[in-house]
């Protein structure tokens, strides 16, 4: 059975290599490879996000960030993510021969049903995960629409 994977505009892109002999030399000269290659190394942030009565419980895949590098904002119902991920950088007698890790800034913003009562929201981050428990703004419950 196949597992199913998500679709990445990008990284379509990016896998379309016509010329790979021209990548190579390329490299032994020393130059960067093309630009198409760098798009494919993004920080992707996995997301899972559960609801109950009481609120919302997300997990956020996000492996080779540190915690302090983590900003969650919410406003309202939208929750925005954004991460920073450094790489160290070798000595000036050290070049880089290639890189497939990401380092810059990433960002996920998604929105939930509900308002989001942002004075009760914790999040925990460990081993690469980032847990949010985001708890419902009373006075502020969801309501399902009749569709005519």
């Amino acid at each position: 059975m196949a597992i199913p994977t998500r679709w990445h505009p990008i990284r379509q892109i990016a896998r379309f290599d016509p010329f790979p002999e021209l990548e190579d030399l390329v490299r032994s000269f020393g130059l960067h490879s093309p630009l198409a290659r760098q798009y494919e190394h993004t920080l992707e942030m996995r997301m899972d996000v559960h609801e109950d009565d009481k609120g919302y419980r997300v997990t956020i895949d996000m492996p080779g960030v540190k915690k302090e590098d983590i900003d969650v904002s919410i406003e309202g119902n939208q929750v925005t993510v954004t991460a920073e991920v450094k790489r160290e950088q070798g000595g000036e007698a050290e070049k880089e021969l290639y890189s497939e890790r990401y380092s810059g800034k990433a960002f996920r913003s998604f929105t939930v049903p509900s308002d989001i009562d942002s004075g009760s929201a914790e999040a925990n981050y460990d081993g690469g995960v980032l847990r949010l428990v985001l708890p419902k703004k009373a006075g502020s419950p969801s309501r399902k629409l009749s569709v005519n």
